[in-house]
């Protein structure tokens, strides 16, 4: 059970619930998450299981998709629907002052993240230190927002109006902290009133897989829930790749450094066997491949007479 998972998670549970109901509907320890989404969040959640779960660190800088629904008129505590909410003061903004503001968070910004967060302050989570009443102020951060775009606009309610965005951004984005700031930018309040992550790197929402779709899969058993998993390298088309001789692969499974066939770069490259099975994550090193990543078994040593060297 080696692949990667793209689920769509359901708001409501959180990432480790979805990641702890696959460990056991795929019976594996070995699942990790591609980037958290808070419990009222839904949409893409990318699973590596198995030996993919070696995958993780090269997804964790993936740019973000998001559909983000902000209601004006109000404040949170939390920045999001599940805070207390504090009347704005002033009139609403219009759909053309917001769009007007818009622009402004294109690019490199500075956020200053949600109080009700888990970064850690002397060594206890905000989000603790906030539920205790302890003030709580956190150091801005840089994100990138690579477009934003408003797709809808709800106005029946004139003294809250709702705008749905279209977001792409940087890893470690706080789209709380983004409608928060747009409220601010129109001289009126603003929080999250719902999240839908469109996108994580190249994993979609459109290939994305419903967890009840997953248990299905499962209870008809292991081979139908192997079909959902995508190749463990999947996203990662633009490293480079060489393939190894049957002599370097037994080398490499054994983490041992094997001759490059050509120069590369610093950054890691993908090795794959005659048959094309991604073997590897290695990296160059004065003219070797150093592998970093193994993703095979070593062979067994075979003695004299033809057993295996073990003793038992």
């Amino acid at each position: 059970m080696d692949g990667i998972l793209v689920a769509n998670k359901p708001a409501g549970p959180t990432s480790h619930d979805v990641v702890g109901l696959v460990r056991r509907l795929a019976a594996t320890k070995r699942v990790g998450h591609g980037g958290t989404l808070d419990p009222f969040a839904s949409g893409v959640l990318p699973l590596f299981l198995g030996r993919a779960t070696k995958m993780v660190e090269y997804h964790l800088g993936d740019s973000k998709g998001y559909r983000a629904t902000v209601c004006f008129g109000a404040s949170s505590a939390t920045d999001d629907l599940e805070g207390e909410l504090t009347p704005a003061e002033g009139p609403a903004p219009s759909r053309a002052a917001v769009e007007a503001a818009l622009p402004a968070f294109l690019g490199a910004i500075s956020q200053r993240p949600p109080a009700y967060s888990a970064i850690k302050v002397a060594g206890r989570r905000a989000y603790a230190l906030a539920r205790a009443g302890e003030s709580v102020e956190l150091a801005e951060r840089q994100a990138t927002i690579e477009s934003l775009e408003l797709s809808s606009w709800d106005a029946n309610d004139p003294a809250r109006p709702v705008a749905i965005l279209d977001v792409s951004c940087s890893a470690g984005t706080y789209i709380r902290a983004l409608a928060r700031d747009l409220g601010a930018a129109v001289d009126n309040a603003a929080y999250l009133g719902a999240l839908v992550r469109t996108a994580s790197g190249p994993f979609t929402l459109e290939q994305a897989t419903a967890v009840d779709d997953v248990r299905e899969a499962a209870a008809d058993g292991p081979d139908r829930l192997a079909a959902l998993l995508l190749p463990i390298d999947s996203g990662l088309d633009e490293l480079p790749e060489v393939t190894a001789s049957d002599d370097d692969v037994a080398a490499i499974a054994r983490g041992q450094f094997v001759r490059s066939p050509a120069p590369f770069g610093d950054g890691p490259i993908r090795v794959r066997d005659g048959r094309g099975s991604l073997i590897a994550i290695a990296r160059y090193r004065d003219g070797r491949l150093a592998p970093d990543k193994v993703l095979i078994d070593a062979p067994v040593p075979v003695a004299p007479g033809g057993g295996t060297s073990g003793r038992g």
